[in-house]
């Protein structure tokens, strides 16, 4: 069900592109428009942010709105391919730097998590205070879990096509510890394993903290995973798992067909290969009906489904589940050796707040300011940032993958926006081969403001300097680009 004040800015989106409000031509009063439509005002207010997100209107102080046409779609990023070999992995320095205690200063584009305002902040605080009067129920060691969080998990897998009881599932410290688990329990260091490329800096910091090595694998920027890319990797090397983030993938977004879900299941269950699959963001889409996990196809039991729900009720509850399948035993004894059970009083605060439906009220509006979100942050970007930059076109999610435009270094970037109280996530990041250095993440989910605004013209102008640099330094007569040496050493 679409909301009223999204229809009405389709309404009025579709004014402007046929001419009837005319660029730059002020549109009437939000009374007039009230009226007009038989809507609220703050039904109109809303429509009004709605249409800045997408480009389609300029608020000026004491004047009003006015109508504009968004620049020309910004192009999507290319898909790289990357060296086809295993490489251990070394990704933890650069991703605790981006997480230091500094960030709370800065404007926080880097780090993969939503503002507090996007989060169901009241109705988790109060779950969390029917959790703490429990009594003996929050005082327990529970393992694999709470069976009444275990049983809610169960219903909401089994709606998604993934038929479960509360037995096939462990409670785990977020999705981070479910993919470390589930490694874990198929591997042995030093195993090759197969990943996304660009991939999520979490999976990089699980496979380096299980000492196994990793295989990138190209992404389209629109329909994921390359599978013939995956079926050439096997073909060559002895992989032993593949992690995969199905439904808009971190950083880009994108969400894999379901007809290549589950071929990508069936060429991993026919070649022995166990699929772990991350679906953290499978509950935010921007459009239609919540997208099917690569489990649901799943008939052997070879899939490993993780998931948390830190991206969308809090990520300091630090609340995930695993869905092991025939590997069930090995995640449980895995888990049992690490740290025994997950906090009691997370699992049945969340799980109240399932039971009672608060999820998926929230739901219904945060997949909506998601979208509204990336949008503003894309059409941003294609203004504010040098002609030869491509955004990523995400279909669910908040972040943007950014692709510099003439080789800009998005590391160079990084220490420079740090430099002006921004963070941002340096393309490096996602690779263990520096694939991704002229890139950059931005995390979308900010409340809108004079402060993020400025913060991203800044980082335009940043990459614009950038851009002049490289091309002065291209051009010196030695042909060596003097500057990016510096940095390198």
């Amino acid at each position: 069900m679409t909301i009223l004040y999204a229809q009405l800015a389709d309404q009025i989106e579709q004014l402007i592109n046929d001419g009837v409000y005319q660029e730059g031509e002020r549109l009437p009063g939000v009374r007039v428009l009230s009226r007009q439509f038989g809507v609220s005002i703050s039904t109109v207010l809303q429509a009004h942010q709605t249409l800045e997100s997408r480009g389609y209107l300029e608020a000026r102080e004491r004047s009003g709105y006015f109508a504009r046409l968004p620049r020309k779609d910004t192009p999507v990023p290319t898909m790289q391919k990357p060296r086809v070999r295993p490489a251990p992995v070394t990704a933890r320095d650069m991703a605790l730097d981006l997480c230091s205690v500094e960030l709370k200063q800065m404007v926080a584009f880097g780090p993969a998590v939503p503002h507090a305002d996007f989060l169901p902040l009241r109705q988790i605080q109060q779950a969390t205070i029917w959790a703490a009067r429990q009594g003996m129920a929050t005082l327990d060691y529970a393992f694999p879990g709470k069976e009444v969080f275990r049983r809610q998990i169960a219903q909401r897998m089994t709606s998604l096509g993934v038929v479960t009881t509360p037995e096939d599932i462990v409670a785990t410290n977020g999705a981070q510890e479910a993919i470390i688990l589930a490694l874990r329990a198929v591997t042995q260091p030093g195993d090759i394993v197969a990943v996304e490329s660009p991939s999520f800096p979490g999976i990089l910091q699980a496979l380096e903290v299980v000492g196994l090595r990793a295989l990138e694998i190209p992404t389209h920027p629109l329909e994921g995973l390359s599978l013939e890319g995956l079926e050439l990797a096997l073909a060559q090397w002895p992989i032993k798992a593949c992690v995969v983030v199905p439904n808009h993938s971190n950083p880009l977004g994108v969400r894999m067909p379901d007809d290549k879900k589950k071929r990508l299941v069936t060429l991993l269950d026919d070649a022995g290969v166990v699929l772990i699959e991350d679906d953290i963001y499978g509950d935010l889409p921007h459009e239609g009906e919540r997208p099917r996990p690569a489990k649901s196809f799943d008939s052997s039991g070879n899939v490993i489904y993780c998931s948390s729900f830190s991206k969308t009720i809090s990520p300091g509850l630090r609340l995930g589940w695993i869905v092991p399948g025939k590997y069930f035993n090995e995640v449980s004894q895995q888990k049992y050796f690490s740290n025994l059970a997950t906090a009691s009083i997370p699992q049945l605060a969340v799980a109240h707040f399932l039971e009672q439906g608060g999820y998926d009220r929230y739901l219904r509006t945060a997949r909506q300011r998601y979208r509204e979100a990336t949008e503003r942050m894309r059409a941003v970007i294609g203004r504010e940032f040098p002609e030869g930059t491509a955004v990523s076109r995400p279909m669910g999610g908040f972040v943007v993958w950014v692709q510099l435009p003439d080789r800009v270094s998005g590391t160079r970037v990084f220490h420079r926006a740090r430099e002006v109280g921004i963070n941002v996530a340096p393309g490096r990041m996602f690779s263990t081969t520096n694939k991704y250095e002229d890139y950059v993440r931005i995390n979308c989910a900010n409340p809108w403001s004079e402060r993020i605004d400025k913060a991203i013209r800044q980082l335009g102008i940043l990459v614009s300097e950038e851009q002049e640099v490289q091309g002065a330094t291209s051009d010196s007569p030695d042909g060596v680009n003097h500057d990016m040496a510096a940095a390198g050493s």
